[in-house]
């Protein structure tokens, strides 16, 4: 694609790579560019050839919030009405795992996006906040939810109510990031990590994600009961069949996704 568009994406099967085009504004989450993203996931989602999707920006910013004049001219029943809901969920339910590959800025918007991933490569240049209530507002999609359960209840509070920002190797240790990698390695270690996932079954790598969201949606109980459950649809996978004959038999395995 152009230079002209919101939305830059690389295909090198089975990674792809999705960046956030708007540098003069750091990539600031407007609705075309949220529109574009959408698009752009949704069609790398139904290609059978790409098995994970890093989701960076650029080196100065993964995306420094909202669009803030979008905002300002909005109304309440206008932000009810618009699909930023959404283009949300469409991006949570994707079947493709998603990995954020953050350098610099990750604020406000840009934050919740990169907590909807599976899971975020971090430069040592990156910084984390939620500041909405700066702004006399507050996080809408997913701040407070999904940042409480990645890094507890009373960092969360602190970073929501303060606008404490959280540099990359705080959210390390804070459990919001995986891995964080030299300035000039984010991308190249996030594709890394793509290429893992991307190595593995497809059907298993899709129960074990759904799996692992359950553990935060459901008490114990139930969680091991969908855990369970996943097992045995996975072992009845041709991919589940095809990887125990590969462990055995020495040899790589050949995943059909099926």
């Amino acid at each position: 694609m152009g230079n002209n568009h919101l939305v830059l994406v690389e295909r090198d099967a089975p990674v792809a790579v999705v960046r956030l085009n708007r540098p003069d504004a750091r990539n600031a989450l407007s609705d075309a560019l949220m529109d574009e993203l959408v698009a752009a996931l949704t069609d790398l989602d139904g290609d059978g050839d790409i098995r994970c999707i890093v989701l960076a920006g650029d080196e100065r910013a993964f995306a420094a919030g909202a669009d803030i004049a979008e905002l300002a001219a909005a109304t309440a029943v206008e932000l009810y009405q618009a699909p930023r809901v959404a283009r949300w969920d469409a991006i949570r339910k994707l079947s493709t795992p998603l990995v954020a590959a953050v350098s610099g800025w990750c604020l406000g918007g840009g934050c919740e996006l990169a907590m909807t991933c599976d899971l975020i490569v971090a430069s040592d240049t990156a910084r984390f906040g939620q500041p909405e209530t700066g702004l006399g507002i507050i996080p809408g999609a997913g701040g407070t939810q999904r940042l409480a359960r990645a890094v507890g209840k009373a960092l969360a509070m602190d970073m929501v109510l303060t606008g404490r920002i959280l540099t990359a190797h705080e959210a390390l240790a804070a459990g919001l990031v995986a891995r964080v990698v030299a300035r000039e390695a984010w991308l190249e270690e996030a594709r890394r990590a793509a290429g893992e996932i991307a190595a593995r079954a497809p059907v298993a790598q899709r129960l074990a994600r759904e799996a692992v969201d359950r553990a935060f949606e459901t008490g114990l109980d139930s969680g091991l009961d969908f855990e369970r459950k996943a097992l045995y649809l996975a072992f009845a996978s041709d991919d589940a069949r095809e990887g125990l004959s590969a462990f055995v038999e020495k040899r790589r395995p050949e995943w059909k996704s099926k």
